[in-house]
């Protein structure tokens, strides 16, 4: 099996297990078959979850292109004095994945894209990668503008 045809696999069956924990409004792997992406329920801006790998390395991630929405994650991690590495971690023990100590990298890209990255671990089975995704989605579900208020 080439590596194409190995991230591909990788990437469905992310997606099926993405699909199944039914924590997302939309998943969808893009057209070239390298980036799965998760549309988050309700967030006050767009968004989404990616799975990915990038120079060997596989990631997860949370991509925006709203200013706002990015500024409102950084505001409430400020303000509540928990690192998003601290609260991923509390994602992860929760969902069964105890010995990984997340590392977050928070950058705009050359896209204009304001992103927060997870290098995983080596070795990281899908059934792994699954849980570091539903890890991410719920540790920013409770941050800034990423769950909208309701309409009144």
């Amino acid at each position: 099996m080439s590596q194409t045809d190995s991230i591909q696999t990788m990437l469905q069956t992310l997606k099926d297990k993405a699909t199944e924990a039914d924590v997302f409004a939309a998943t969808s792997i893009d057209e070239g078959g390298q980036v799965l992406a998760c549309t988050p329920r309700d967030a006050g801006g767009e968004a989404t979850y990616q799975a990915f790998m990038d120079s060997g390395t596989w990631f997860v991630a949370l991509v925006t292109p709203d200013r706002w929405l990015s500024e409102s994650v950084e505001s409430d991690l400020m303000h509540l004095g928990d690192s998003i590495e601290e609260l991923i971690e509390e994602e992860l023990i929760e969902l069964g994945l105890d010995s990984c100590t997340p590392k977050v990298e928070h950058f705009r890209s050359e896209e204009m894209l304001y992103t927060f990255r997870t290098p995983l671990p080596a070795e990281t089975s899908v059934e792994e990668a699954a849980i570091w995704l539903l890890a991410y989605e719920a540790a920013f579900r409770e941050l800034g503008d990423m769950t909208a208020e309701p309409d009144e």
